[in-house]
C-alpha cells in the first residue's frame, strides 16, 4: 500500500493553518467563510483518515466528501454575487451529508467499504456500498457542473460591466482548479473501478485521494488568501451590483431617448477618449457620461449590437492602429502602444486585435509600414 502519511500530516496543517487566515480574512464575507469551513472540514477527514489507519476505525463510509461540492458551489455563487444572502435553504445541499453521517455511526463498527476488491461481494450491504458510490458521483458531477455553469455566467455578465480582463474579477483560477478537482475525482472513481473488478493497479485508489484533497486544499486557499471581493474594491461599483436583465421591456426607456444616449456615448467616446483608462467600467462611464448604467448597457446592446466589453476595446483597437501609422511612434513596441491606447493585458490585446482585424498585432503593423517586431 502506498504510504501517504507525510502528504496527510502536511495536508492537516496546510488546511488548518489557511482556514484560519481566511476565515479572519478582511472583509469578513460569506464566501470565505464558506472556504474556510471547507478547508476545516478537509482538515477534520485527513485527521480522522490519519486515525482510521493508525489508531481506530473511525466509521463506516467517509462522509465529509459529500459536503465538497456543495461547498464549492456556494463558494462560488457568494463570490460572483456578495450581495448574496445566505439563507436554511442552502443548508438542503448538506442533506446526502446529514444521511451518510447517521450511517456511518450505525454502522460504525461494519467494515462496509474497508477493501473496493470486496465492493461486490453480495452481502446485505452490497445496495448500501452502491447507493453511497452513485450518489458520490452524482454530487461530485452535478455541483462542479454547476459550479462551472456559474462561473461562466459570471464572466459573460463581466463583458456588459467592464472593459478589461483580469484573472481578479473573472475567477478563471477557479474555473480551472474546479475543472481540475472534477477530472481528478474523475480518475480516481476510475481506478477504483478497476479495482473493484479485479487487481489492476498496485495500489487503493481510497488512500491516493487523501494526497488530491491536500493539494487541492493548498491551491484552492493559495488563491482564495490572493482573491480580493470582486464587485468591493476592485470595480467600484459602490455595492451597486446587479446582473443586467436580458430583456428590457420593464426598462421604461423610449426609442427616442436611447438613440440620444447612443450618440452622446459616441460623442464622448470620440472626444474624451475615456477608454484610454485600463480600468475603464460601465459605471465609470456612466459618470462621465450621465447615462444611468443600465441604459447604457440597453442602448449598446439593442442600438449599437455589442456589449460594453466589445465597445470599449473597438475604440482601443483603432487607437492602436491610428499610432500604427504615426512615425513617431515607430520606436515603441507594438506591446507599449496597447498599453497606451488602454488595454492592460498581452494576452486580451492579442486576442480582440486578430478577431477585430483578422491579423496579428505584429503582421498588421509590418504590412501597414514595414516595420517588423
Amino acid at each position: 500500500m502506498v504510504n501517504i502519511d507525510p502528504v496527510i500530516y502536511i495536508g492537516i496543517s496546510q488546511s488548518f493553518f489557511a482556514a484560519l487566515l481566511i476565515s479572519t480574512k478582511k472583509p469578513f464575507t460569506v464566501a470565505n467563510r464558506l472556504m474556510a469551513a471547507w478547508l476545516f472540514l478537509i482538515c477534520t477527514e485527513l485527521i480522522i483518515a490519519l486515525l482510521n489507519s493508525k489508531v481506530i476505525e473511525m466509521y463506516a463510509f467517509p462522509f465529509i466528501a459529500f459536503t465538497y461540492g456543495p461547498l464549492l458551489y456556494l463558494y462560488v455563487r457568494f463570490m460572483t454575487d456578495p450581495e448574496r444572502k445566505f439563507n436554511w435553504l442552502n443548508l438542503l445541499h448538506f442533506v446526502p451529508f446529514v444521511v451518510f453521517f447517521v450511517v456511518s455511526v450505525v454502522f460504525r463498527e461494519v467494515p462496509l467499504l474497508k477493501d473496493l476488491g470486496d465492493f461486490f461481494t453480495p452481502d446485505r450491504f452490497i445496495s448500501l456500498r452502491i447507493v453511497y458510490s452513485t450518489a458520490f458521483f452524482l454530487s461530485v458531477t452535478a455541483y462542479s457542473t454547476l459550479s462551472f455553469v456559474e462561473i461562466r455566467n459570471h464572466q459573460r455578465n463581466l463583458k456588459d460591466l467592464v472593459s478589461y480582463t483580469s484573472g481578479v474579477i473573472t475567477l478563471n483560477w477557479l474555473k480551472i482548479l474546479s475543472i481540475s478537482f472534477y477530472v481528478a475525482f474523475l480518475v480516481l472513481f476510475v481506478l477504483g473501478g478497476l479495482n473493484m473488478i479485479g487487481d489492476i493497479i498496485p495500489f487503493d485508489p481510497y488512500f491516493v485521494v487523501f494526497g488530491f484533497i491536500a493539494l487541492f486544499s493548498f491551491a484552492y486557499s493559495f488563491y482564495v488568501i490572493k482573491q480580493p471581493e470582486i464587485f468591493g474594491s476592485e470595480i467600484k461599483f459602490n455595492g451597486d451590483f446587479k446582473k443586467e436583465p436580458e430583456k428590457y421591456t420593464k426598462s421604461g426607456l423610449k426609442d427616442k431617448q436611447a438613440l440620444t444616449y447612443l450618440n452622446k456615448l459616441l460623442s464622448v467616446m470620440e472626444t474624451e477618449k475615456p477608454y484610454l483608462n485600463r480600468d475603464l467600467s460601465i459605471q465609470d462611464l456612466s459618470e462621465i457620461t450621465g447615462i444611468p448604467r443600465h441604459h447604457i448597457t440597453q442602448v449598446l446592446n439593442e442600438k449599437h449590437g455589442r456589449n460594453f466589453f466589445t465597445f470599449i476595446n473597438e475604440y482601443r483597437v483603432t487607437e492602436v492602429i491610428s499610432r500604427f501609422k504615426d512615425p513617431k511612434n515607430n520606436n515603441f513596441t507594438i506591446l507599449a502602444i496597447a498599453y497606451d491606447s488602454g488595454f492592460n493585458s498581452k494576452t486580451t490585446f492579442n486576442s480582440i486585435f486578430k478577431t477585430i482585424t483578422g491579423v496579428t498585432p505584429s503582421q498588421y503593423r509590418e504590412k501597414t509600414t514595414g516595420i517588423k517586431e
